[in-house]
């Protein structure tokens, strides 16, 4: 069974930065593909970074691009978040997922596409 934990969410200032981490178990780590999502009460899940299974694939969303970096230890099975010049906007909810599989070329992972996630971690960002 996979498991994904993840560490390093709390209370930020605007313009300040964040690294969020999540340790994986339970599966097979080159197989995955990884990723983060986050929720707001009330909007829409949106994948904010995926990569893929040997980093040779990422994935942004539009509204972190330039401000966010995915990346991964195959060493710690681990994924990495690293969070920049954060926005009272980015405030949410942020899950780590996985799913077995590669991560395209034209790939926009949705929420849904990930068969794995941990419980969430609270991301605030203060203006």
């Amino acid at each position: 069974q996979v498991q994904l934990v993840e560490s390093g969410g709390g209370l930020v200032e605007a313009g300040g930065a964040l690294t969020l981490s999540c340790e994986a178990s339970g599966l097979t780590w080159e197989y995955y593909v990884m990723g983060w999502f986050r929720q707001v009460p009330g909007k829409e899940r949106e994948v904010v970074s995926s990569i893929g299974n040997f980093e040779e694939r990422t994935y942004y969303a539009d509204s972190v691009k330039g401000r966010f970096t995915i990346s991964r230890d195959s060493a710690k099975n681990a994924v990495f978040l690293q969070m920049t010049s954060l926005k009272p906007e980015d405030t949410a909810i942020y899950f780590c997922v996985a799913r077995r599989g590669i991560l395209g070329r034209t790939s926009v992972p949705q929420p849904d596409d990930f068969s794995s996630r941990g419980r969430g971690i609270q991301v605030t960002v203060s203006s």
